[in-house]
């Protein structure tokens, strides 16, 4: 097929997206942009009486808070950052509820941290409330939690949240709304001759490397953290196009099938839901160093790690923890959950299957990473 004819394939099934929006969309260098708020509630209450469904990840609410509060200098420490989120939150939902009010449309508020997605209970607690909102015809607005954010907790920017909430939601389309045309061959602010790249198939070394940093004075995150976004959200099968958030009609254009912007389809082979989770929102606590058998039983074959296969722990975590995989070379393998804790893998490694109950005393699985629980970098 031609792109004209992937795009509108792609399109045509698209019922639930995910619309993602960049502080230098929403705000200018007086506060909030209304008239993109507003404009984006017009189009988003048109496509939902045609039974469309939209979760909005909005940024915006440290640049907001900094320019209410008059902050010349900007928001610098982390108490200010968080400080300047808990103003301008309040200002943006009102700005959204005011907008969607006009249609006789509702919004609701998720605020989200790392540790919201990376336990389990919470993470499904989290998909349990985002469907009972789109259930009530109330469309969610999710920003990350900035008040109270902190590096260890943090998701890093709503490029990344946004991917997470795609998966989260099942989505048939991420939307990622900037200040650049799309995805293009060279940085257009250094070279004038810049290109768009109308559709990207794969993520290749190539395209991380001509993704640049952030354009804009007041967002996070650049090229590059879009690409790192697409990338989670293409291994479950979601396709994502980058745009010009201040293009008008921008969503009309894109649900029409217009050729705008950038479309990063979905990789040929997916991941389940629950691999995906363990792979992108779980921060490995511990390394499990294996041999050659072990590489190739799981690379080649998709079968399980045994202590047999382990030959070095490195770190401290409790059974059911994730742990990264590293091959002799010293190469990333995998990510997984593992069956025992480090101390008791410790006693185990390198031992036969049979030999762990009398090690242990027990033997909880045969497994030291079961098949199921690993993903395969």
């Amino acid at each position: 097929m031609n792109c004209h004819e992937i795009r509108s394939s792609i399109i045509s099934h698209v019922r639930r997206v995910v619309v993602k929006l960049g502080s230098s969309v929403v705000t200018t260098q007086n506060g909030l942009d209304r008239k993109i708020i507003n404009g984006l509630a017009d189009e988003i209450c048109s496509y939902r009486n045609k039974g469309k469904e939209f979760i909005i990840v909005s940024s915006g609410a440290v640049a907001a808070g900094v320019r209410r509060m008059k902050l010349k200098e900007g928001a610098r420490t982390i108490p200010q950052k968080q400080a300047a989120a808990s103003v301008g939150q309040s200002r943006l939902m009102a700005a959204y509820d005011e907008a969607f009010s006009l249609h006789g449309a509702r919004v609701g508020q998720m605020l989200l941290t790392r540790d919201d997605l990376s336990h389990r209970r919470r993470y499904l607690n989290a998909r349990n409330t985002l469907m009972t909102l789109l259930s009530w015809g109330v469309t969610p607005i999710i920003n990350e939690n900035d008040t109270v954010v902190v590096d260890e907790i943090k998701l890093g920017d709503n490029d990344n949240l946004s991917a997470l909430v795609a998966v989260l939601a099942s989505a048939d389309l991420l939307l990622t709304l900037t200040d650049m045309e799309g995805f293009m061959d060279c940085d257009p602010r250094i070279n004038s001759n810049a290109c768009l790249i109308e559709v990207i198939d794969d993520i290749t070394p190539e395209i991380c490397c001509q993704a640049g940093g952030s354009s804009s004075s007041v967002g996070r995150g650049g090229m590059a953290s879009k690409i790192e976004a697409a990338t989670k959200v293409r291994m479950s099968g979601i396709p994502m196009i980058i745009a010009k958030g201040k293009t008008p009609n921008l969503i009309s254009r894109v649900l029409e099938g217009e050729h705008i912007g950038t479309l990063v389809l979905p990789a040929k082979e997916k991941i389940s839901a629950r691999k995906h989770w363990i792979r992108y929102n779980l921060e490995p606590e511990g390394t499990l160093h294996v041999d050659n058998g072990a590489v190739r039983a799981i690379k080649s074959s998709g079968k399980s790690l045994l202590p047999i296969g382990v030959t070095e722990i490195e770190g401290e975590f409790e059974d059911g923890s994730a742990v990264s995989i590293m091959g002799p070379e010293g190469t990333a393998l995998a990510v997984g959950l593992t069956n025992y804790s480090s101390d008791e893998l410790r006693k185990i490694i390198g031992r036969q299957t049979p030999e762990i109950d009398w090690i242990l005393g027990y033997r909880r699985n045969d497994e030291a990473v079961h098949a199921d629980n690993l993903v395969v970098l």
